[in-house]
């Protein structure tokens, strides 16, 4: 049986998942905005990939120790494939995308217990001020192949000393009968439309609003 390589790993499952509906893979999100000076200049992100997932990026890793080259490799494979899907991430204010920076700042794959823990530092192109404004960010696989969800809107954090002035809501979106029947149509071999952006219908929102 053809094995999944490590890179591919972040959103495609072995065939033991078989033929079910989307979508195929979990990833449990954290992400914390990052301050300076008044601006919001990045997201720290800790990607927590279920089980199945999992299993063959460890398998590649081995017993190889924490840190060693065989995690950054298997790192920078993980993660240019989510640097060719921008971060899975959108940034939104005043009705406008919010543009990346097209390398993080820092990235690391870990292991704990039986799950692959991917955790980087996403950089915003230019510094965003925060006093008095609203940003709106989300993270979603377009195809739904993969749920990229909070466990608890608790895991949306902001920093200590922004709590007093600034708050942070997840919003879970409801979608309607018709979309949840389609997502339970589709099969391990099939994509949908891709002017659907079937994940983004399901994507919680997370609304940043600042004094």
């Amino acid at each position: 049986m053809h094995r999944i390589t490590g890179a591919a790993a972040l959103w495609l499952l072995t065939s033991q998942q078989g033929a079910l509906a989307h979508p195929h893979s979990f990833i449990s999100l954290q992400s914390e905005v990052m301050v300076a000076d008044g601006h919001f200049y990045a997201l720290k992100m800790r990607w927590t990939m279920d089980e199945i997932t999992s299993a063959d990026l460890l398998y590649d890793a081995g017993d190889a120790p924490a840190g060693s080259e065989v995690w950054k490799k298997l790192a920078a494979e993980v993660m240019a494939n989510v640097l060719g899907q921008h971060y899975f991430t959108e940034v939104w204010h005043n009705g406008k995308k919010v543009t990346f920076r097209d390398r993080p700042t820092s990235y690391s794959l870990a292991r704990e217990n039986h799950q692959a823990v991917l955790s980087f530092v996403l950089p915003l192109a230019t510094p965003q001020p925060l006093a008095g404004q609203t940003y709106t960010f989300s993270t979603f696989d377009p195809s739904y192949y993969v749920d990229m969800h909070y466990d608890d809107d608790k895991d949306a954090r902001l920093p200590a000393d922004l709590a007093s002035r600034c708050t942070l809501k997840v919003t879970t979106p409801t979608p309607g009968d018709e979309v949840l029947d389609f997502a339970n149509s589709l099969d391990k071999a099939d994509a949908p439309p891709e002017d659907m952006n079937l994940g983004k219908q399901f994507a919680q929102q997370v609304t940043l609003q600042c004094q």
